[in-house]
């Protein structure tokens, strides 16, 4: 139907950008001020809140690769030359100065000797027909061969992780690896989960043949809180909030008291069961962003005041964000836009969540012949030559598709996919820790 002549058709908000929510998301939060001093065992997942300088060398002293023999090359002019083992040098043991015209046995990690510029592995001599305590050098070696040289892994005085880590194995033993038997880390954001909707059921509460029509198991709640964990979060689920204002509005205080986040999945449009956004309005503010990004449309960010009473401390409010409740979206826009909040909120180094993901080019083995307006992120995963092979069923309400892949492909706005294509695909495992 026409618009009458003197009335201006409505206009559709044009839809937002994913980078441009990004940025306008990460430049309403500021990190943590709250730290806190853990054992490095414990340090999984958590961002230092300080710089890691080393007090020493690592390692400490030039030491062998190999278990072998250390000598001077300059006392072996000939393969199989003789020369008589004058210590023996076990890991741990301080070694001597190596007299000259000899060797010394030698085992891995353990210091070299005064004197000793090359390590002779094992394999390329043999012991002297008699005799235990001499050897032939099967090698004309090399100075420096399978010599591991003091501060080639760590040199004193250098910061070998730099405030703003994220912590992963390797920086633990890093840091270890200089003495650090504790870390100060930045402290965890507390984060209060919930899920809106009188549809969702949990899991071993209602049998699946007893379940009524439209009542569907809530899934979210599962897979966002696993989420929230791997990035070293605190959580607290706080359940299902039935479609009620009332009840909506007292699950937001509850939590805006005591939390740093609040996360929900569903409730966020404009329907008159959706409660959701006249609560945070009522409360604080909420901005409803419409993304132009598939799967995962509508993005809700804002915050929720905190009770006067509660101190001084929690004097800022609480930020807030929702989710689209389908399950597909819901775990895609928290891997693109909740994530790199998180990491900014706990004082991760820029580089951790901007750029939010870095993909890498590999071939499509799929087709996609109609061009969305959207910029859509395919559920794809790597196969045996090399390529990558498309979920048949892309609905953003097939979680299947999420397990059986293993990354997505990030296809832009208007393209489509020829077989060979070179795609961008980003693995979900640098979006899930």
């Amino acid at each position: 139907m026409n618009a009458p002549e003197n009335q201006q058709p409505l206009q559709r908000a044009p839809l937002m950008a994913l980078s441009e929510a990004l940025s306008d998301l990460l430049s309403r939060v500021e990190p943590l001020g709250s730290t806190d001093d853990i054992p490095t065992f414990e340090a999984d997942g958590r961002v230092l809140a300080e710089a890691l300088t080393s007090a020493l060398s690592v390692p400490a002293l030039d030491n062998s690769s190999m278990d072998g023999y250390a000598l001077r090359c300059s006392d072996v002019s000939e393969v199989s030359a003789v020369l008589p083992i004058s210590q023996r040098i076990p890991a741990g043991h301080e070694a001597q100065p190596l007299e000259p015209g000899t060797c010394a046995r030698i085992f891995t990690g353990a210091p070299l000797p005064e004197g000793a510029d090359a390590v002779v592995m094992q394999e390329e001599t043999r012991e002297v027909s008699g005799d235990m305590h001499a050897v032939h050098i099967d090698i004309l070696p090399k100075p420096g061969q399978w010599v591991r040289r003091a501060g080639e892994d760590v040199t004193r005085g250098t910061v070998v992780l730099p405030k703003g880590q994220v912590l992963s194995p390797a920086e633990i033993g890093l840091a270890a690896s200089i003495g650090m038997a504790r870390l100060q880390v930045v402290g965890r954001p507390r984060v209060a989960l919930f899920s809106t909707g009188d549809e969702l059921v949990m899991p071993g509460d209602v049998a699946p043949q007893d379940m009524k029509p439209g009542a569907i198991y809530n899934s979210n709640r599962f897979f966002l809180r696993a989420m929230l964990e791997r990035l070293g979060c605190e959580v607290s689920d706080l359940g299902i909030v039935p479609d009620s204002r009332d009840k909506t509005l007292a699950a937001l205080k509850s939590a805006a008291d005591h939390h740093d986040l609040i996360l929900t999945s569903g409730g966020v449009s404009v329907g008159e069961e959706d409660h959701i956004k006249p609560a945070v309005q009522a409360l604080g503010s909420l901005d409803l962003w419409k993304i132009a990004m598939k799967p995962g449309k509508p993005f809700a960010y804002g915050t929720v005041r905190r009770d006067a009473g509660a101190g001084a401390e929690q004097a800022s409010p609480c930020h807030f964000i929702g989710l689209p409740g389908n399950p597909v979206s819901s775990f895609v826009t928290f891997m693109l836009l909740v994530r790199p909040f998180l990491l900014k909120l706990q004082g991760a180094a820029t580089s951790a969540y901007k750029p939010a993901f870095r993909p890498v080019m590999l071939p499509a083995h799929f087709t996609v012949t109609k061009a969305e307006k959207r910029r859509e992120f395919l559920r794809v995963r790597r196969n045996a030559n090399g390529g990558l092979d498309l979920f048949p069923n892309q609905s953003s309400g097939v979680l299947t598709s999420a397990v059986w892949g293993d990354g997505m492909v990030d296809n832009p706005a208007g393209a489509t996919i020829a077989h060979g294509d070179l795609v961008p695909y980003i693995p979900f495992a640098d979006l899930l820790g």
